[in-house]
């Protein structure tokens, strides 16, 4: 049984880095085109939802201690973070398509904008799960 719980800290770990890192990147220089990466942030972000809810099943489950609530706060603002750039990033780069290129300066605009706020929602998720043995 040890080895499933390995398999999938490793998958969370490697996603959840792989989302926060491509996002944190995307969000700081401009010149990265957002639309390249949004399809496997989204699917990476998943990924890192389907192993969180295998992992607290595993650890966590029929206890929400102090522990418990800092985790809950960093999956609240993954949660977040995965509407934002579903909302906001996925749906400018659909309207990329075919669009003017002042209208493209705005979407991509607008596409940089959700990832700076996804990664700092990001940057809260990582420090919670970082630290939420502290508590």
């Amino acid at each position: 049984m040890q080895y499933v719980y390995i398999v999938v800290i490793g998958l969370h770990v490697m996603a959840g880095v792989f989302w926060a890192g491509t996002t944190i990147a995307v969000a700081r220089d401009p010149e990265i085109k957002a639309e390249r990466f949004i399809r496997p942030q989204l699917g990476a972000s998943g990924m890192v939802f389907l192993t969180g809810i295998l992992l607290w099943y595993f650890f966590h489950e029929g206890s929400f201690g102090s522990m418990e609530k800092v985790l809950a706060l960093g999956i609240l603002t993954a949660l977040i973070a995965a509407g934002v750039q579903g909302a906001v990033v996925a749906s400018a780069s659909r309207q990329l398509a075919g669009a003017e290129q002042a209208t493209q300066t705005r979407l991509r605009a607008q596409m940089t904008r959700g990832e700076r706020i996804a990664g700092g929602l990001l940057v809260i998720t990582v420090f919670c799960m970082a630290t939420a043995k502290l508590f």
